[in-house]
Parts: C-alpha cells; structure tokens; sequence
C-alpha cells in the first residue's frame, strides 16, 4: 500500500491526485493553507477505500517541512510518495514587483520542494518504491510577461530534479518533474487577473495548443499515479510533460 504526502492538495492537480490514490486504496495526507478545500476532500474520501488525513498549515513558513514530515509519519507511519505540488504565480509589472513578492514565490515554489524532501528523507529511505514528483511547468520552458518569479523558481525545479535524483539514484528515491501546461484550474487566476482582456488573451493560448483547450486535473493526475508506481521504478531525472502539445509547437 503506498503512503503519498501531497504538499498543496486541497485544488487543482493536488485534490486530482489524492482522490485518484485514495481510489487504490492508499494512504493519503494532504498539507494545505486551505482549510475549506480539505475539508472538501474529507469529505469525498468518505467514499473511497484509501484513508485520508488533512493538515493545515502555511508551506511557505520556514517550519512547515518538518512539520509536514512529521505529520505524516505520526499518520501513516511512512511516506513512499512525496509530491509537492504546492505553487504561487504572482504576476505584476516590472516596476511593480517588491522582495517580499519574489521571497515569497521562491519559499513555495523552490524552498519548499528541497527542504521538504530533506525532511521527509529517513522516510523515503525506508520505502522499497520511494517516489518524490515535484511539480514544475511548462512555464520552466516558456516564458510570459509579468511573472518572472514564477518562471525562475518553475525552471528552478528542473536543476533541482536532476541534482537530487543524482544524489538520490543510489538509495533508490526517485526524483521527477511534472510540467503541466494550460490547465484549467484557479490556480492560473492570477495570470488572467493581470491581462487587459483575459477572454482573448484565453483564446489566443488555446489556438496554439495542438488540443486547442485547457487540460483538466484529472488528466494530469494519472502522470503522478505512474511515477509512484511500480511501472515507473527505471523513471527519474526527468521532466514530464502534460500539456496538449503547447510545447511542441
């Protein structure tokens, strides 16, 4: 039975996945500032066969790895899926932007992801499939106006990948990026927030991407399902990427 610690769960990706696990019967903890969404997701796993725990707290605290780590452990007693997935897109102009946004951004989007796994690390090492899947973006490969932060920490993750799953390929923990691309969730608000006409600028993307609209959650959930799998023991140091085509065009 697989024990999967989901760091920034409670919308979007991360309340895809858990659901998705909890439906294999696995043990599931969540991590979330958001109280209302875990509550949700308490809720939904009432019908489902795996266990699940809810824990709220602010991931971008310096204090949340450990105490994250520590949850889980004094829940599920182990931890064989790490995945971080928590993310914060800010977007303003140039001229806009202060050092407490750019902290901010990187205490959550790359912070995080590393001392987390530092965290969770005696954990991994004891599990005979450890699988840590930290979520980047198409965003690491593209870019787009008024989110430099963003982008930065979002490419950041990928050098973090192949560091770690080279420091951690000879204990067996496996380290992998996912890249999803347009996916419609509340998460890209504060894209659309930030654009002059948000309809158009929604139907400019969506013509150049190959599927022509946004992915749903649900569909990159599997992805993270197949990395913590056995099918996906030979898989790491790599970036998948989800997105309709959007990058190979």
């Amino acid at each position: 039975m697989t024990k999967t610690l989901i760091a920034g769960g409670a919308t979007g990706i991360g309340a895809a996945v858990a659901p998705a696990m909890l439906d294999q019967g696995e043990d599931v903890l969540v991590a979330d500032v958001n109280a209302q969404g875990l509550l949700a997701l308490e809720d939904m796993a009432k019908d489902l066969p795996g266990s699940f725990t809810g824990f709220e707290i602010d991931l971008g605290t310096p204090g949340a790895p450990a105490a994250v780590a520590d949850q889980a452990m004094a829940r599920m007693g182990g931890i064989d899926c790490l995945f971080v997935n928590a993310g914060l897109m800010l977007a303003a102009r140039l001229e806009d932007w202060t050092p407490q946004m750019w902290d901010r951004s990187d205490a959550i989007n790359l912070r995080l992801p590393m001392f987390l796994t530092q965290a969770c690390l005696p954990a991994l090492r004891a599990s005979d499939n450890a699988s840590v899947v930290f979520t980047s973006s198409t965003g690491a490969l593209r870019g787009h106006a008024g989110m430099p932060a963003y982008h930065a920490t979002k490419s950041g993750i990928l050098g973090l990948v192949r560091a770690l799953a080279d420091e951690l390929g000879p204990e067996g923990i496996r380290v992998n990026a996912l890249l999803p691309g347009w996916i419609d969730t509340p998460f890209n608000n504060g894209f659309w927030d930030h654009q002059d006409d948000p309809d158009g600028t929604r139907a400019q993307i969506e013509a150049g991407i190959p599927m022509r609209r946004h992915g749903r959650a649900d569909e990159v959930a599997g992805t993270v399902l197949y990395l913590a799998s056995d099918a996906g023991r030979y898989v790491t140091g790599t970036q998948l990427v989800v997105d309709g085509g959007y990058t190979a065009v």
